[in-house]
Parts: structure tokens; C-alpha cells; sequence
């Protein structure tokens, strides 16, 4: 089956926005766009019931039923409890609230292992909170060729006193997919926790945790089809041992423990109803089941969908002597950890941040830069000045658009 991708399209207003009329989106990897779920969901909130939550009146009652669904909704797809289910401003301040959290929980003799894989909202955090404590920092560095992370090495990282491992399930600028169900039994097997930073990941496949196995797991709403929410699961028992972030007297629920900032209520509402898309589409496929079968249906469908249009780009830029692909220049056999279409170059006689331009006056949105992935460009010997040119679409991408961004690269680095 291959996903209906004028089916898919129709329910993005953005793509009948006269403003953006013949523009190609390669930026998704900083924020995709919204479906029309999402934009209907806050345009209700807004008109209904902007009014304090969980109040004694049905303008409020019918705002807290909004928000008590979207954690329903994202806890059964997700696999998870709907007590595990966190939303806050981002998932930079999730990152920032929970290591302070693990700061309180280290002390010394400790050890906490990172990468140098990481967007800084999760590697700084961790680094400068395990520092804070007084506990030992192990940094797990990637292959400085491909930016990959090695799982033997880990294996070499692990101790009896490594309390947290963290890492991302892919990379913003690499796209491999780490093997996250293969990492977590290595990690609880030494008796540490589990850290993953899904942000790069969960836009191309909705994650099952009851599978993965992860403790903290944690991606952004507005990369993925949603509201600029950051969602951050915490498993029960780990949030149990964290020390309380919140208000004294809120100590006992769960739900506030870890988001001491008042919630966007709003946001929080409408962030349930990207899963009325996933279900909507699943639908029109002839998917059925509960919402984590389904939702796994329909990643296999975006799946499969991107890798078809990645391999002509990839085709395109490996004939290109002057551009260095980062990370695998080919989509992923079947069975293998998925590649996904986040694709970074160095460019060898070009400015980045100058082709960027150039793709603009052709109606084409691409980024440079190194993305708050600082460490890893470094480490992979480019100049973090100048960064990387990254391409980076998902599964409403159109091969029109893709065939597009190819010609335009063809004649500006070729």
C-alpha cells in the first residue's frame, strides 16, 4: 500500500495558502506544518472556552475535558500510562526541568552518560546539571567520519554507579536512527535509567514506548503536525524518585511534579487532535485496531513514503563531487534502523548559509547552520561558523517538490 499523498496534502491548509503557493518546504526538521485538526482545535479553544480550567461552570469544565483528552489520546497511542504523559512549554525547558530534577538526585560517585550526538536542549542540560551534583560525566563520543554512535562503546561506558543514559533516537543533522529498544536493555541491564530526546524522530514514525523500553522520552508537538508544546513521558516509578519541581502542595500529582510553569491551556487542548489526523488517515487506509496499531500503521506508511522520495536526492547529491553527505547517503533497507529524510551537507567551496539564500530565490526553504548541534559539527570537523546546508521533508512532501529541490541544488552546486 503506498500513502495517498493528495489525500495527505488536503488536510494541511498550508498547502493551499496563496502565500506559500509554489514554495518547497525543505525545513521541517525546525517545525512542520500544522494540520488542520490542530488549527481547528485551537481556533474552538479560543472562541469557547478561554477561561480558567477545571472550574465549576461548563465553559470550564468543557476546557479541562479538552485538555484531560489530549493526554488520554497521546497516552494510548504512545503506549503509556496517562499519568506519564507531561506537556510544557518546550521540549527545551521539559530537558531543562528534568535534569534539575536529576541534579537533586545525583551525588558524588555518580556517573551519567551523554553524546556529542545531541541538539544542546539535551546534552547541555544533563552535562551542566551532572557537574552541578558533583557526579562524573562519560561522554559517549560519535564516529568522527559518519557522526554515528557506536552501541559497543556504550557497552565499554556502562558501570555499576552509571545512574542516566542519554541520546537521541536520531540525530537532527545526522537522521540514522539509534536502535533506542537495543540501548535501553544495555542501559537497564548496567541499572541505569534511560534518556531519549525523540525530537528528530517522532515526526517520521509515532513512537511505541511500551516497545522501546525508554524511561524519559521526549519530542516536540510543533515538529510534529501539533501546537508548540513540548510532550515529555516520564515513567511512573522514575518520576516517583525525582525530587518534586513544582508548587510545595502539589507534590502528590504526578502531572505537576515535573511542569512547574502553568500550562498553556490552550496548547495543551488542541494537542490531542494531530491523533484525529493520525486516526483520519489511518482510516482512509483501511487501518483499524487501538490508536497505537493504528498510529504504527500509518508511521509505516510515512516511512515507507520518504524513503521513495530520499533516494533521488541522495542519488543527486552523491554525484555531486563539492557536497559531503553527513550520515548514511541512502535510506534504510527494509529491517534495518530507519533513515530518516533529515538530510545534512558540508559543502566544500560554499558558504551554507549563502546556497540557502540561493534555494530561497527559487522558492525552495532550507536552513544552514549547525542547529544547536553544535558538538557534533565540531566533531565531525566542520566549522561550526558556517555549519551544514540541511534538507529536511516528511511524509506530505510531495515528489514534485523533491524533484524541484534536486534541479535547484544541481544548478547551484554542480
Amino acid at each position: 500500500m503506498t500513502l495517498n499523498i493528495d489525500f495527505v496534502r488536503s488536510r494541511f491548509p498550508a498547502f493551499t495558502e496563496p502565500s506559500l503557493a509554489g514554495w518547497g518546504f525543505f525545513e521541517n526538521a525546525g517545525g512542520s506544518y500544522s494540520c488542520r485538526h490542530t488549527i481547528a482545535a485551537l481556533d474552538r479553544y479560543y472562541r469557547e472556552n478561554k477561561v480558567q480550567p477545571y472550574g465549576f461552570y461548563p465553559a470550564s469544565q468543557k476546557a479541562g475535558e479538552a485538555m484531560d483528552r489530549s493526554h488520554e489520546r497521546w497516552a494510548a497511542t504512545l503506549g503509556v500510562a496517562v499519568s506519564e504523559v507531561h506537556f510544557g512549554p518546550s521540549t527545551s525547558m521539559n530537558t531543562y526541568v528534568l535534569a534539575k530534577a536529576i541534579s537533586d538526585s545525583l551525588g558524588p560517585g555518580d556517573e551519567v552518560v551523554v553524546t556529542n550526538q545531541d541538539h544542546e536542549a539535551n546534552t547541555g542540560a544533563l552535562r551542566r546539571a551532572t557537574k552541578a551534583a558533583g557526579a562524573r560525566l562519560v561522554e559517549w563520543a560519535v564516529d568522527p567520519e559518519s557522526g554515528r554512535l557506536d552501541p559497543e562503546q556504550l557497552g565499554g561506558k556502562l558501570t555499576a554507579r552509571t545512574k542516566f543514559v542519554t541520546f537521541p533516537h536520531a540525530s537532527n543533522i545526522i537522521g540514522d536512527e539509534n536502535d533506542v529498544q537495543q540501548l535501553s536493555a544495555m542501559a537497564h541491564e548496567a541499572g541505569a535509567r534511560v534518556i531519549v530526546d525523540g525530537v528528530s524522530f517522532a515526526p517520521h514514525s509515532i513512537p511505541n514506548l511500551a516497545v522501546l523500553s525508554a524511561d524519559v522520552y521526549l519530542f516536540s508537538l510543533y515538529k510534529t503536525y501539533s501546537v508548540h508544546q513540548g510532550l515529555m513521558v516520564v515513567r511512573d516509578d522514575l518520576a516517583d524518585e525525582l525530587p518534586n519541581q513544582g508548587h510545595y502542595f502539589n507534590a502528590g500529582l504526578r502531572n505537576k511534579r515535573l511542569t512547574p510553569a502553568g500550562p498553556d491551556h490552550a496548547q495543551v487542548a488542541a494537542a490531542g487532535a494531530v491523533i484525529d489526523y493520525i486516526t483520519e488517515l489511518g482510516e482512509h487506509h483501511g487501518f483499524t485496531g487501538s490508536l497505537s496499531d493504528v498510529a504504527a500503521s500509518v508511521s509505516a506508511l510515512w516511512r515507507s513514503h520518504e524513503s521513495a522520495l530520499l533516494e533521488p536526492l541522495m542519488a543527486a547529491l552523491r554525484a555531486m563531487p563539492s557536497v559531503r553527505v553527513l550520515g548514511s547517503d541512502r535510506p534504510a533497507s527494509q529491517g534495518d534502523m530507519y533513515r530518516c529524510p533529515t538530510v545534512a551537507v558540508a559543502l566544500r567551496d560554499r558558504d551554507p548559509a549563502d546556497v540557502a539564500r540561493a534555494l530561497a530565490s527559487r522558492q525552495l526553504m532550507v536552513g544552514a547552520g549547525h542547529f544547536y548541534a553544535k558538538r557534533l559539527v565540531e566533531a565531525l570537523g566542520i566549522d561550526a561558523a558556517r555549519g551544514v546546508l540541511r534538507l529536511s521533508f516528511v511524509h506530505y512532501t510531495s515528489l514534485a517538490e523533491v524533484e524541484q529541490l534536486i534541479s535547484a541544488l544541481q544548478e547551484e552546486l554542480s
